[in-house]
């Protein structure tokens, strides 16, 4: 489904992946060795050489916002620009599915929440229910449950692998090997931008 070619970031490279559908690839590896400019370069948010397809299609001639919304990115912190969490949701405003709110264990008022008020976890769970609401073809998560308590860690886990039965490609960066041996189907390491079979 996605496909990876000679990915070069500022801090290393060249990086190949192949991510099929209905899979979870786990990648690890030591802080500043480049998991999150990988994810960021396969979003097109950072400048990047190489060649990035999605079922045969180049990044190159897919519109910028219709590639997000089908290769999401849920990084590490979250971006809020509004006021209030309803305005992060796209679509009819007055209409929307609070479904993945719920799945999350937020409750379903959570759209009228100031994001002021809301915690790191809140934020966290709020950002990956504001990917799924776009039923994104692959999911590109930066430590999703860094943040959070077992019961909400599980609810996240639970999603992801709904979300892999469903045909979603995920690719998710995590530091924790428990988690990765749980939800990975392969793991991935990186080493200067690149990246190499084995658990890290």
């Amino acid at each position: 489904m996605l496909r990876v070619r000679g990915l070069r970031t500022k801090v290393g490279g060249p990086a190949d992946l192949d991510l099929a559908g209905g899979e979870i690839v786990a990648l690890s590896g030591p802080s500043g060795s480049g998991k999150s400019l990988i994810l960021r370069a396969i979003a097109d948010l950072d400048p990047a050489e190489g060649e990035v397809s999605l079922d045969g299609v180049p990044r190159a001639t897919i519109p910028a916002p219709q590639w997000r919304r089908r290769v999401a990115l849920v990084p590490a912190e979250s971006g809020w620009w509004g006021d209030r969490v309803r305005e992060h949701f796209s679509g009819d405003e007055t209409a929307l599915d609070t479904a993945p709110i719920e799945a999350l264990g937020l409750e379903a008022g959570a759209l009228d929440w100031e994001v002021s008020r809301l915690s790191t976890g809140e934020r966290h769970r709020l950002a990956i229910a504001r990917a799924l609401a776009m039923r994104p073809q692959v999911w590109l998560l930066d430590e999703p449950t860094a943040a959070l308590d077992a019961a909400a860690t599980a609810r996240i886990e639970a999603l992801l692998a709904a979300e892999r039965d469903r045909g979603a490609a995920i690719l998710l960066v995590t530091h924790d090997a428990d988690q990765a041996a749980r939800l990975g189907d392969r793991r991935l390491t990186v080493a200067d931008g690149r990246l190499m079979a084995g658990a890290g």
